[in-house]
């Protein structure tokens, strides 16, 4: 086990960004609403061991495939430019069907594909090319355990943030998520040219 600090701060931070668990507060607010309470310690940990579990499948996944994990990452970068600008710009370019009962709102829409969806699934996956695993899976667990708090303090969140609050927020992680896309496609494109 080799535990790095910086590498478990930064790949928390990324997927801290891609599930953006603070700008997706007005669509909790909207689930518990519809579906009349929402399960937040049975999200929080579906979310975590769909998340961990692809961390290791998603792999073999590839190489069943035939995808190396530099063109993986590649196109992961892709997908996080496209959720920054998402987050930057205020715009939709990818639509999730919410339609869910009250039964099942804590895992789908929520654990799957709101928090583990399509952008951080590519993204472990991205950042399995740059870091060790196990500062990945912490960075998952810290994540995991940020996302229950949020779910269970949804409503004291936003009306302590606000509207304008939480767009800030949204902007600023739009931001550093871009950065993080650059970087992610710079250091893996050489990798496939080589």
């Amino acid at each position: 086990m080799d535990f790095d600090l910086k590498q478990i701060f930064t790949a928390f931070m990324v997927l801290f960004a891609v599930i953006d668990i603070i700008g997706n507060i007005p669509i909790i607010i909207d689930l518990r609403k519809k579906a009349g309470h929402i399960q937040s310690e049975k999200a929080a940990i579906i979310a975590g061991i769909i998340m961990v579990v692809f961390l290791f499948v998603g792999q073999r996944l590839l190489n069943f495939i035939g995808v190396d994990v530099n063109s993986f990452a590649v196109a992961g970068a892709f997908i996080l430019f496209f959720i920054a600008l998402e987050m930057i710009l205020g715009i939709t370019l990818y639509k999730e069907d919410d339609d869910g009962d009250a039964i099942t709102a804590s895992v789908f829409p929520l654990a799957f594909p709101l928090i583990a969806g399509p952008g951080s699934l590519t993204t472990l996956l991205s950042l399995r090319a740059e870091f060790l695993i196990e500062n990945i899976i912490v960075a998952v667990i810290i994540n995991v355990l940020v996302i229950y708090v949020v779910l269970k303090t949804s409503a004291k969140i936003e009306r302590l943030i606000g509207p304008n609050g939480i767009k800030i927020i949204r902007k600023i992680f739009g931001v550093i998520l871009l950065a993080i896309a650059v970087k992610l496609f710079a250091a893996n494109i050489k990798e496939l040219f080589i």
